[in-house]
């Protein structure tokens, strides 16, 4: 039977990596796919992971129909087997439901890719609704960690360094440090507490040990 399955985790958990690789495993066994993102950090129409890859895929835009998408195909004589949609935090409540009539009416398996919450602990719409509607729902083992080394379950994001809980909630930027808008994945303690890997311009990421590599 098809699914609708939601994979999920904080930033850096490797959710775009995984959509690729699925995307690759089930093209490998003959199946024929379609992949979709949104607002992806690299431009529109690309799913890319944080790794290196990267593939092209189509931008799904708020307006986007994906019941009329994929009806259109499959009427015209395209063969749609499966669909990739990742970053799907970003897609409409509606559109959610459209991929859920897609796996019940059509029999698609739908493979969503997605953050549950945003910079300021709440959840986005698009995640809420994949919650709810969801056949399975599987949580990204590769947890990332914060900068004290517990595991990881909060996105912040700062602004010129700063955390920030206010504004939009969706800003694209990416962990990469130096940038003006950029997230950063915490604890939830030093999350509430507002504490970044760099707090007062202060560098908390640990010192090196105390010995030459030759030591070794």
């Amino acid at each position: 039977m098809a699914e609708l399955t939601f994979f999920t985790g904080p930033m850096n958990c490797g959710k775009s990596t995984l959509a690729l690789q699925i995307d690759y495993t089930e093209a490998s066994a003959g199946r024929r796919g379609v992949r979709f993102t949104c607002q992806d950090r690299a431009g529109q129409s690309t799913i890319s992971s944080r790794i290196g890859l990267a593939e092209a895929a189509l931008e799904a835009h708020p307006h986007l129909d994906f019941w009329d998408f994929v009806t259109a195909g499959l009427t015209s004589g395209r063969r749609i087997d499966y669909l990739i949609c990742d970053e799907a935090q970003f897609y409409e409540p509606a559109q959610i439901d459209q991929l859920a009539r897609i796996v019940d009416d059509l029999g698609v398996d739908v493979y969503c890719f997605g953050i549950l919450h945003d910079f300021r602990t709440e959840m986005f719409p698009g995640s809420a609704r994949l919650v709810e509607l969801s056949d399975r729902i599987e949580w990204l083992q590769a947890r990332p960690r914060c900068w004290c080394g517990a595991p990881a379950t909060h996105n912040a994001r700062t602004v010129g360094g700063v955390m920030v809980t206010e504004g939009s909630q969706v800003v694209v930027g990416d962990t990469a440090p130096g940038a003006e808008v950029a997230y950063e994945v915490l604890c939830r303690k030093h999350h509430r507490r507002r504490e970044t890997a760099w707090v007062g311009g202060m560098d908390l990421t640990p010192e090196p040990l105390p010995f030459d590599e030759g030591d070794v």
